[in-house]
């Protein structure tokens, strides 16, 4: 191998420019967006969750602090397991939102689209449709014996 074949700057910029052309095309930036808005979107079911929809379960079941106040004693150990309930019903939550804005609104969507844009009829399809409303008038009309 040769040294001046080895140019570390050059591999160092081609890096580099590997590196530019990953990060800075639209589904990194789409994906780091998403991941920003996603992380939002979970504070804000998560206060849902916690500050209004097990507040109002708490109402109906039975303790001081309602679900919260579950806890299991195995051998003098705590466990809150109405924390763990609580963070479940947020993923349930979460899930079934996700489910229906991400997968059913967008093939709603591309349903909608795919209804509008109803190709325009070849020549063939013509001529058949032509043939089609012939046949149609020819059996539709009374024959005269």
């Amino acid at each position: 191998m040769d040294l001046k074949s080895f140019e570390p700057t050059k591999r160092a910029r081609s890096l580099f420019d590997g590196f530019k052309a990953f990060a800075f095309k639209g589904n990194v930036i789409d994906l780091a967006v998403g991941v920003i808005i996603g992380g939002a979107f979970g504070k804000l079911v998560s206060s849902l969750v916690e500050n209004v929809l097990m507040p109002i379960v708490g109402i109906f079941l039975p303790g001081e602090r309602g679900y919260e106040g579950w806890v299991a004693v195995i051998e003098g150990k705590r466990i809150p397991y109405g924390k763990f309930l609580g963070e479940v019903v947020n993923f349930l939550i979460i899930a079934m939102l996700l489910y229906l804005f991400v997968i059913k609104l967008v093939n709603w969507i591309t349903a909608f689209h795919q209804e509008q844009k109803v190709p325009p009829l070849t020549k063939d399809q013509e001529l058949l449709a032509e043939i089609r409303d012939l046949l149609k008038r020819q059996t539709s009309t009374p024959t005269e014996p």
